[in-house]
């Protein structure tokens, strides 16, 4: 046996986390020498009861080690451990960081800034659908890797958004891959896998869901995104906590909503506590500090206009705003671009500052 798979076992023990797992790696100079400690050995060990010593030494009569195994080798499921170079060292500056990363699909590399953590109510809105699906769609288009945890609500229009227009996305999961909650998410979860992303967890593979492990996963959701965008919540919800996290590591951002709707006032409270507030994509730009450079500082592609320095097809979007402010549709007929090639170039413009959006997708010179 060897070190790393002596993690996978301890990740797979009961009470054992990662300030216990430290203890022990500490105490006996390795998670091997830890996993054949007898239980007088390890309850010297400090936080070390009699129960979880018992648990730790008998762990072959408790943990089907080979049967984890071979179920991860055959369904494709990769496992990183903490003592693997591969594992994701944004996770690493985590307090208490994943002992294991279970990972079906590709992982993509986190930490360059351009990870959008997308996050809300279970039970959205249709306002609250139609803002996450248009602010995500814009991510996508400026290339941007959307996180989310895949619940039901905004997670789902997220990932789904994400998928549609072409983007990468990851799912964080709060039960083990092989028990993916909620079950109707699993035709998602096999699309985000298919197009580029991954679906990720940190319980070992048969992990039922519980009231406990959604909250514990959201501190992964909100690390893995150089910012978090909370598009409508409750006061006490699932998205408030990954909020909550997302403040000690980088930018929160939040979109205002009616102030009669229950699911606006976890928005409004972040509002009112520093987040950034949110109405388009150049706002999350803005907020995330990609958005206000000045133009001379930014790649010239080709074909620029000698006017503004913007791509041509650009400048005369920007010449068809200066008329008056246009819908989506308008612009798509005025051009005669595809919705992909348009939504890209009204990004860019987006990110140069000079076009904002409504949410009735009318455009406007800023």
């Amino acid at each position: 046996m060897t070190e790393r798979e002596a993690c996978i076992i301890f990740n797979m023990i009961s009470g054992v986390g990662y300030g216990t797992y430290r203890k022990l790696e500490a105490h006996f100079g390795s998670p091997l020498a830890a996993l054949t400690a007898t239980p007088q050995e390890l309850q010297e060990v400090p936080g070390i009861g009699e129960a979880l010593a018992a648990r730790i030494a008998g762990w072959r009569g408790l943990v089907d080690f080979e049967g984890e195994m071979a179920f991860a080798d055959a369904n494709g499921v990769r496992i990183l451990t903490l003592r693997d170079e591969a594992y994701p060292e944004i996770l690493r500056q985590l307090y208490d960081p994943p002992l294991v990363l279970y990972i079906r699909g590709a992982l993509p590399e986190f930490g360059n800034g351009n990870a959008l953590t997308v996050v809300g109510s279970r039970r959205i809105s249709r306002y609250g659908e139609e803002i996450t699906a248009r602010l995500t769609a814009d991510a996508v288009a400026a290339g941007m890797v959307i996180v989310s945890g895949l619940a039901m609500g905004a997670d789902t229009v997220a990932h789904r958004t994400a998928v549609d227009n072409g983007g990468i996305t990851v799912a964080v999961l709060g039960s083990g891959l092989a028990r993916l909650h909620p079950a109707e998410n699993v035709p998602l979860a096999r699309r985000i896998i298919e197009t580029g992303g991954a679906v990720i967890s940190e319980f070992p593979l048969h992990f039922p869901a519980s009231r406990s492990s959604f909250p514990r996963r959201n501190r992964i959701v909100a690390r893995l995104g150089d910012g978090v965008l909370v598009t409508e919540c409750g006061i006490e919800s699932g998205a408030m906590i990954t909020a909550g996290l997302a403040a000690e590591y980088g930018v929160v951002m939040a979109v205002p909503g009616r102030v009669d709707n229950p699911q606006s006032r976890g928005c409004h409270k972040l509002i009112k506590s520093g987040a950034a507030l949110i109405e388009d994509f150049a706002d999350i730009a803005e907020a995330m500090g990609f958005g206000n450079l000045p133009l001379s500082d930014q790649p010239e592609p080709d074909g620029l206009d000698p006017r503004n320095g913007l791509p041509e097809d650009a400048a005369g979007l920007l010449a068809l705003l200066q008329e008056g402010e246009k819908s989506f549709d308008d612009l798509a007929a005025a051009t005669g671009y595809d919705s992909g090639r348009l939504i890209s170039l009204l990004t860019l413009l987006e990110l140069q500052l000079l076009v904002r959006h409504s949410a009735d997708q009318v455009y406007a010179l800023r």
